[in-house]
């Protein structure tokens, strides 16, 4: 115990922070998951190779806006998500000119700088739509970045626009508190709506229709009770608690069977919360925990708590995509309910190789103007394409349902003549290919992405 504490003392001396505010405290190791042991301006944090210390910590800083006029949104609630979208931090509230500040977890070096590790965040505010969210895409922000004293990052990743909802007339707000044992991050669906727990339990979720709503709560081991609120437009109705009423124990099984790709040769999947899942989009909220990758076969995500959910396989860019091809078996979106009981998939989900996106959209969200110009890869099997254009709220704006194949290019390249379309919305473009008259494959679902300037 001596050579612990000396360890965390010596690393605290080389980068140049102290793990307490006097010399005895100095000598103390601190705890990541209690975070006690240091000052109160310092956060103790994992170190490669060694014990963990303290340090100032890595703070995000950003501003929420309007996308539409560029006006800052003040009450909006930041927090951020690691790859799996679990909550890492609490929750940061938007000031009057819409800035925050979100402190985050960094694993540090020998030396006390952040290790690479990419993070997202997640933005939601009363009458604007929830970021992300089908088919926007949150930046990863990768704590190695982290500059200056105190360690700071402020980039496009960490500005967020967010979108108003088209019709916000009554709609108001619930906020309670999730009362388990690790609440953070926990998934909060009330009538669709959704919010995310902050660490302490904490919640609100906003844009929920006005009238009676049942409150669920869903993380991976956890099992909670719901709650009833009565909701009334443009205001919040608080006090809607959760509790924990044990684990959830249930697992979910099945197997996926990739076909026909080249590229990709595992993928993920997830589960969606039903009552949050989007048609046109075919994606949807995943709790905590709810999710399996690096998966080539069979999968098994365990501690799923009651509810219905939509299982999705071949969800991110990993050069596949669910086989569209509703002709044959394994293909149909598949929706389940657990009841406590484990949940077994009996029929395998086929996924494909994807038809790779040119531009815009291939690796990132580009910014676009004029008239758009659609670019993806041929399919050599096809004999047309069908091509999408949706908003960022998911809404089909244009679609080229006869889009000749291609010859002697490999790629094919389809002009946009759709109605006029706003700056500062985003937009999503899907291609499909078709052979005597069945769907065969797609793009990505997280590609395809642009801001129209």
């Amino acid at each position: 115990m001596v050579m612990r504490s000396m360890a965390v003392g010596v690393l605290c001396a080389l980068v140049g922070v102290g793990c307490g505010g006097d010399d005895e405290e100095q000598t103390k190791s601190c705890s990541v998951a209690e975070q006690t042991g240091c000052a109160a301006t310092q956060v103790c944090e994992e170190v490669e190779g060694a014990e963990p210390a303290c340090f100032e910590p890595v703070t995000l800083k950003g501003r929420v806006y309007n996308s539409l006029d560029d006006k800052a949104i003040a009450g909006a609630r930041v927090l951020a998500r690691d790859a799996n979208d679990a909550v890492i931090s609490r929750v940061a509230v938007t000031k009057a000119d819409g800035t925050y500040e979100l402190a985050v977890p960094a694993r540090r070096d020998g030396n006390g700088a952040p290790v690479k590790a990419d993070v997202t965040l997640r933005a939601d505010a009363l009458a604007y739509e929830t970021f992300p969210r089908a088919p926007r895409v949150a930046l990863p922000i990768d704590l190695s970045t982290a500059a200056g004293k105190p360690l700071s990052i402020a980039s496009a990743a960490t500005e967020i626009a967010l979108l108003p909802l088209s019709d916000s007339e009554g709609l108001g707000s619930v906020s309670g508190v999730v009362h388990a044992d690790q609440p953070g991050g926990t998934l909060l669906v009330a009538g669709g709506a959704t919010g995310a727990a902050d660490l302490d339990g904490s919640y609100t979720i906003f844009n929920v229709a006005a009238g009676e709503v049942t409150v669920k709560g869903y993380a991976a081991g956890l099992a909670l009770d719901t709650a009833s609120a009565t909701v009334s437009a443009g205001k919040e109705t608080t006090g809607v608690d959760l509790h924990a009423t044990g684990d959830a124990t249930a697992v979910v099984s099945g197997k996926v069977e990739i076909v026909n790709a080249s590229g990709g040769s595992a993928t993920s999947v997830i589960l969606v919360v039903a009552d949050t899942f989007n048609e046109a989009t075919a994606r949807g909220e995943t709790p905590r925990g709810l999710r399996q990758g690096d998966v080539s076969g069979e999968f098994s995500i365990a501690g799923v708590p009651d509810g219905e959910y939509v299982i999705l396989a071949a969800f991110e860019n990993d050069a596949l995509v669910r086989d569209p091809d509703t002709s044959i078996g394994g293909t149909e979106i598949v929706r389940i309910t657990v009841t406590g009981a484990d949940q077994p998939v009996d029929e395998s989900f086929k996924v494909t190789g994807a038809l790779a996106v040119v531009s815009p959209g291939a690796s990132m969200m580009d910014e676009v103007s004029g008239t758009p110009t659609f670019v993806f890869e041929d399919d050599s099997s096809e004999d047309l394409y069908e091509v999408t254009l949706f908003d960022a709220l998911g809404a089909k704006i244009w679609e080229n349902l006869e889009v000749p194949r291609v010859s002697g290019s490999e790629d094919v390249t389809v002009e946009y003549d759709g109605p006029a379309l706003v700056s500062g919305m985003i937009y999503q473009f899907r291609a499909t290919s078709k052979k005597d008259g069945t769907p065969i494959s797609q793009t990505e679902d997280l590609k395809g992405v642009f801001l129209y300037k």
